[in-house]
């Protein structure tokens, strides 16, 4: 189910992104723009949010209304907005397997002229314009007006906290790490991602269906802890994952400095010695292989990736229960309960 829903999302996008011009006349406005824009947004991706949104309607609603999927696109539309800007702050220059916006953007630039405006700036605009599509999509669904509003505000709301999250991941990076505590990381891992990938996309769901407070209250929570839990896998593999397996550079996490449970598990249970290596490292501007090694010792040796690990599986079993006695379509809640298991395989 959760694959068709997918592919049902993918169609539409691919609808959305031939229409662009027709919609906003983003080609007769830049071609530039028009074109940055399309190739951005078809990229391959994982769809998570969209799909979750769609799950989170279907399990409370009897009937798949009008412009249902066109509305989830605004989910996809928001996660490639805050991809942008992501890019243009971690210096990426890659994104799903191709150049960045940024990076795609400052082929148009003269080569051997100094310019007043970057392609970082360009791609800031280009977010910018994302972001209103995103909102604008998010209309298209034909729904009780009540519901559709409170749904559009919690839309909003996980844009806003998710811009929150980033701002306190960026002033996380420079506190020193002997004062970085575990709810600091949990901060991050709440707003950054299991709000707004987990619990707010089914959440926004739910309630454009109608969904009683109770049964979003127990469906936001289910998307809380697991988000949490995933975090923490995504976190792992980051680290001891394969280039190949996880699309970028293994040292990509270290390089940015970046405050995760491993991280803080490891420093706060390391000798001294490896608390000043574990410092060297995350301060260090050029990372090597042979960092990410001993940083993996490290991890390994503090027990902080068996700790990792048992953290997972005690969020996974909590978000679990909150959806057991959920009044939800048994056959979207089966679809939930096996994405779940999937994600953190």
């Amino acid at each position: 189910m959760f694959l068709k829903i997918k592919n049902r999302i993918e169609k539409e996008l691919s609808l959305y992104a031939r229409s662009l011009d027709q919609l906003y006349r983003l080609n007769q406005l830049s071609p530039i723009l028009f074109k940055s824009i399309q190739e951005f947004i078809l990229r391959d991706g994982k769809r998570i949010r969209p799909t979750l949104f769609c799950i989170g309607y279907l399990s409370f609603s009897k009937k798949t209304p009008a412009g249902l999927y066109r509305s989830a696109l605004s989910l996809e539309l928001l996660h490639d907005f805050l991809l942008v800007h992501d890019d243009i702050i971690d210096k990426s220059a890659m994104r799903r397997g191709k150049p960045s916006l940024h990076t795609l953007l400052k082929e148009y630039l003269p080569k051997n002229k100094e310019t007043r405006f970057s392609g970082e700036d360009l791609a800031i605009v280009a977010g910018d314009v994302i972001y209103a599509m995103a909102l604008d999509a998010f209309l298209a669904v034909k729904e009780n007006a009540q519901h559709k509003e409170a749904a559009l505000k919690k839309l909003i709301s996980a844009a806003l906290y998710t811009g929150g999250g980033e701002f306190i991941e960026l002033m996380l990076g420079i506190k020193p790490m002997e004062k970085v505590t575990r709810q600091d990381i949990y901060k991050i891992y709440d707003y950054k991602t299991a709000n707004y990938t987990f619990a707010s996309p089914l959440t926004t769901g739910a309630i454009l269906a109608g969904a009683k407070p109770d049964q979003i209250n127990k469906l936001y929570a289910y998307g809380m802890l697991l988000g949490k839990a995933f975090q923490i896998k995504d976190d792992i593999l980051g680290t001891f994952g394969e280039e190949k397996e996880i699309g970028k550079s293994n040292l990509t996490d270290i390089q940015e400095a970046k405050r995760t449970l491993l991280l803080w598990y490891a420093f706060n249970h390391a000798g001294n010695k490896n608390k000043r290596l574990i410092k060297r490292i995350i301060e260090n501007k050029v990372t090597q292989n042979t960092q990410l090694l001993k940083m993996r010792a490290i991890i390994t040796e503090t027990g902080a990736l068996a700790y990792a690990r048992k953290q997972i599986k005690s969020l996974y079993g909590q978000a679990l229960k909150q959806i057991q006695n959920l009044n939800m379509n048994k056959k979207y809640a089966q679809t939930l309960n096996n994405f779940s298991q999937q994600i953190l395989k």
